[in-house]
């Protein structure tokens, strides 16, 4: 009997990493969804992943902090793997612990270059762009107590075009990670089910 794959994404904004996960498993039978969790109340990515039927729920930093709170839920959830798509908190030591390497963040630069605290989106790209960089990519990486020093799973690179703004760069970088995130995360999955 195929084992199901248990997934929770964590969001803070428009959600369209979250989105093309969701689309990428939806036909999947071996593979649900739990939940989109976000930090944000207006945050888009709820709408979406209700346009989807996924579940959704959304929680405040005290919840998200005390081990009491949103811990308690996602170790009764059981996830296989937690996604973290455009979410910006740092995730509480309590929770890496519970779930350890079963954390998994992207990241729109070639990490260790232009990771830590602040360092999202477009702040990411303007950075490349404004320091002259001759290539950039996205990096897939397990999540621990510091921002973006996790252990590297996945990158993948492109060299920068001469005229290259942060406005192209996004769209780029967006591109790289609709490819990749769902590929990896299955490969991940497939990982875990083989070591049990």
């Amino acid at each position: 009997m195929t084992k199901l794959h248990k997934i929770l994404i964590f969001a803070s904004g428009s959600g369209s990493n979250a989105e093309q996960i969701i689309r990428h498993f939806s036909p999947n039978p071996n593979v649900e969804i739990m939940g989109v969790y976000s930090n944000n109340p207006s945050a888009f990515v709820l709408e979406r992943a209700k346009q989807h039927g996924v579940f959704t729920s959304t929680f405040d930093r005290s919840h998200f902090t005390n081990p009491a709170g949103l811990l308690v839920e996602l170790l009764e959830k059981k996830p296989d793997l937690i996604i973290l798509a455009g979410f910006l908190w740092k995730i509480p030591s309590a929770i890496i612990v519970a779930f350890p390497s079963k954390i998994i963040n992207i990241h729109p630069s070639l990490l260790p270059k232009y990771g830590g605290k602040g360092m999202y989106g477009m702040h990411v790209h303007e950075k490349v762009v404004e320091n002259g960089e001759k290539e950039a990519g996205i990096t897939i990486h397990y999540v621990n107590k510091n921002y973006d020093e996790g252990a590297t799973i996945f990158q993948e690179s492109f060299l920068l075009s001469q005229n290259e703004t942060a406005g192209s760069l996004a769209k780029k970088i967006h591109a790289l990670e609709y490819e990749y995130f769902p590929k990896v995360i299955r490969e991940l999955l497939t990982l875990k089910a083989k070591k049990k």
